[in-house]
């Protein structure tokens, strides 16, 4: 997988945030808490969102190197 830059943008850490959550459930036996997939789904969405404006940056980065 290629790097790709961040654009000084919290990608990294929303992802490793993401990742905690999922394996602190990992081991637990029982029902996961509403609470709990809210979060997990809030980073999911910033994630994706940064994601997005990313690609928009670099698709204008490439734009403007080409003119």
């Amino acid at each position: 997988m290629p790097h790709l830059h961040d654009h000084g943008l919290p990608l990294v850490q929303l992802k490793e945030q993401r990742r905690d959550l999922v394996v602190s459930l990992q081991n637990r036996s029982g029902p996961i808490s509403g609470w709990e997939l809210m979060q997990i789904a809030a980073v999911q969405q910033a994630i994706m969102a940064f994601e997005e404006v990313i690609a928009d940056l670099d698709a204008e980065a490439g734009m403007d190197a080409a003119a």
